[in-house]
Order: C-alpha cells, then sequence, then structure tokens
C-alpha cells in the first residue's frame, strides 16, 4: 500500500513539474535566441492570426519569419499555447497549423523569383 502513495505523489510531480520545465525550457530558448525583438509587431500579429486563427502571412512577413528561426518560432507558439487564455485551443491543430505556416514560408523563399 505504502508503494502506492509514492507512486501516486511520484506522477503527481510529474504532472505538475512537466509543464513547468515545459515553460522554463520555451523562456529560456526565447531569451537566449533574443527570438521576442527578430520580429516587427505587424508581422508577429499576421503570423499570429494564421496559427492561432485564420489569416495569411504576406510574403514581407514569411521573409521575416523565417529569418526568426525554426528554433524561436517553435518555442513561441509552444509558450503562446501554456498561457491559460489560450487552453481551450486544441494544441495538435495549432502545432500542425505552425508547421505549415514554417513549410509555406520556407517553399516561398526557397522558390525561384519570377523576376530574378
Amino acid at each position: 500500500m505504502a508503494s502506492l502513495n509514492v507512486y501516486s505523489v511520484l506522477v503527481v510531480l510529474f504532472l505538475t513539474y512537466g509543464p513547468v520545465m515545459a515553460t522554463k525550457e520555451n523562456d529560456y530558448i526565447i531569451k537566449e535566441n533574443n527570438c521576442e525583438t527578430k520580429m516587427g509587431l505587424p508581422c508577429v500579429l499576421e503570423a499570429f492570426t494564421t496559427i492561432f486563427k485564420t489569416g495569411s502571412i504576406s510574403n514581407k512577413c514569411y521573409g521575416k519569419l523565417v529569418v526568426l528561426g525554426k528554433v524561436c518560432h517553435s518555442a513561441l507558439v509552444k509558450r503562446t499555447l501554456e498561457n491559460p487564455l489560450f487552453k481551450d485551443l486544441n494544441p495538435v491543430i495549432i502545432i500542425a497549423k505552425s508547421i505549415q505556416t514554417w513549410n509555406n514560408c520556407l517553399a516561398l523563399i526557397d522558390s525561384p523569383s519570377p523576376f530574378a
């Protein structure tokens, strides 16, 4: 019976400590890479709207998102999902939209310009 109590305590610790570690890890990544200063507010809003609601990103902001980098992009999306304001959103859908947005940016940046 005592081992069951120990197991229960370990599960509770894991469930409460895991999200805290994820938040700290994302915050660390964001701070170390200066993620919050790499894009201007208009492009941040375009990307946010595209990923968390419905919208599209301009070509200019696609380029800025690629400059931001995948590490920053992922950390910022994950940190936003950890915010209680977004608790009703489905993380699987948001992550899928985030990946699709990133891939669209890369495809646009990598495609040859018709004006070249």
